[in-house]
């Protein structure tokens, strides 16, 4: 099983019923702002003065990842590298769980529709979702979290993904979100606005909002 951040969330995101993301926009900007805190988490990606800057040269062997950082070269702010290519990051995340036999593909129903996915095992999304639910529901100390397991909650209740963080959830775990996902906070300030606006830039994101 993949641990980047990027096939994470997209394993929070998958459902069955829809034969891939449980919604396709939504999912594209989840796996764009994971590849964006794996990266900055490396400690591959700061900021200066609000615009995103690259640490080092070298590549970080994942694909996915090093498209993105390509990307972070032409000195965005956050926000708009969020939202730049964030259709071609779901799609190359798929193939990545393709390829490691993750997922299987089947061609679209249409011609202009979506390619279906199936998960292999449905035991390994399950499991990435017990991860987060333990991370929200735990009773272990705050600061104890990993900061990975503090993205995938913080992406899971800004995406709204039902199954894992349900809408009764986040009202009656707002405050706990908040409290058990402060292992963000060593993010560069701009990229932690980025997550926690994500919910309005999904919302101005289907009014055509950003490059696809």
């Amino acid at each position: 099983m993949t641990d980047d951040l990027p096939c994470l969330v997209y394993l929070l995101a998958y459902d069955d019923a829809s034969e891939g993301p449980y919604d396709r926009s939504r999912t594209e900007l989840l796996v764009r702002a994971a590849a964006l805190i794996d990266l900055a988490l490396r400690g591959r990606l700061g900021e200066d003065g609000g615009t995103v800057t690259v640490v080092g040269a070298e590549p970080t062997g994942d694909t996915v990842l090093d498209a993105v950082l390509r990307d972070a070269a032409a000195g965005h702010g956050w926000k708009r590298l969020l939202r730049r290519h964030r259709g071609r990051t779901l799609h190359e995340v798929e193939d990545r769980l393709v390829a490691a036999g993750l997922l299987t593909v089947r061609a679209p129903r249409t011609r202009f529709g979506t390619r279906r996915l199936t998960a292999t095992d449905r035991a390994v999304p399950a499991a990435v979702r017990a991860r987060v639910s333990t991370a929200l529901r735990g009773d272990g100390p705050a600061r104890e979290i990993p900061a990975a397991d503090a993205a995938l909650l913080a992406l899971a209740a800004a995406g709204g993904i039902r199954s894992v963080v349900s809408r009764r959830d986040r009202k009656t775990f707002r405050d706990r979100v908040d409290i058990r996902t402060g292992g963000l906070a060593g993010l560069p300030p701009g990229l932690r606005d980025a997550v926690r606006t994500l919910p309005t830039t999904m919302i101005a994101a289907h009014g055509g909002m950003g490059g696809g």
